[in-house]
């Protein structure tokens, strides 16, 4: 018997890359999965057609997940920004800041209080590499998921002994439409590896059924975080290769 079985599942994103699968792996563990997206999600027995870069539209999510709140939340939508830092236009800012960082904290801030009351639930953020490992031309991307494994540790810590748990994952990219064509040419430039979204929806899946606390996917990203921690001046270093393809590709 699944730990899932019977448990009421919101997920973000659901129609996407990553959370179609993750929805379809959770649904077979036996949950009932409630997809919020902008458009239908074929894989989850019922969907909230929303948009969550909307002010309305969130209040209005977040007010329904307060009053029927469900065992397990999974805060997988995001958006991507790749370029220069300088030539970002502020709504494209504020719109990765916003469905990335502000939105999950938004959602856990409304389910979180439920969750306490009846001593169980779990909230689960999907982040990146990128968080721990801050990439140029990503910056956008890198600090508002960095800012996400804060969120994660922040209300892990606040709901310590409450009997509901927070899990935060890092995947590294993925092979979805979520990369648009300057990003395949970016990850082939430099070498960086991108998964299998089965795979990644798999690992996701596993932390969401384990509880986990952080999981980071990839061993050399691992120890890059690590370094990048304690040193970041040798990450710096590891990277000029990586960084002078990219610039010759693309600056």
């Amino acid at each position: 018997m699944s730990r899932l079985d019977g448990k009421r599942v919101a997920i973000t994103g659901a129609a996407g890359g990553i959370g179609a699968p993750v929805a379809r792996l959770l649904a077979e563990a036996g949950a009932h999965v409630v997809g919020i997206d902008r458009v239908e999600c074929a894989e989850c027995q019922e969907t909230i057609v929303t948009d969550l870069s909307d002010d309305v539209a969130l209040g209005l999510l977040g007010d329904r997940l307060a009053s029927d709140t469900p065992d397990v939340l999974v805060n997988i939508a995001g958006v991507m920004r790749f370029g220069l830092h300088e030539s970002q236009p502020v709504e494209a800012l504020a719109l990765c800041y916003r469905v990335n960082l502000l939105v999950p904290a938004v959602l856990a801030r409304a389910v979180a209080p439920s969750m306490r009351a009846r001593g169980s639930g779990q909230i689960v953020n999907i982040g990146s590499v990128l968080g721990a490992i801050p990439y140029p031309w990503f910056t956008a991307y890198s600090s508002s998921k960095a800012g996400l494994a804060a969120l994660s540790q922040g209300l892990r810590r606040e709901l310590m002994g409450s009997g509901v748990s927070v899990t935060h994952v890092n995947p590294r990219a993925a092979k979805t439409a979520f990369n648009n064509a300057e990003v395949n040419r970016f990850l082939d430039a430099t070498g960086m590896k991108a998964d299998d979204p089965a795979a990644v929806a798999r690992r996701i899946a596993k932390a969401i059924l384990d509880r986990e606390e952080t999981v980071s996917i990839g061993l050399m990203e691992r120890v890059y975080a690590m370094l990048n921690a304690i040193s970041p001046k040798l990450v710096d270093n590891g990277l000029k290769s990586q960084i002078g393809r990219a610039r010759a590709e693309f600056f």
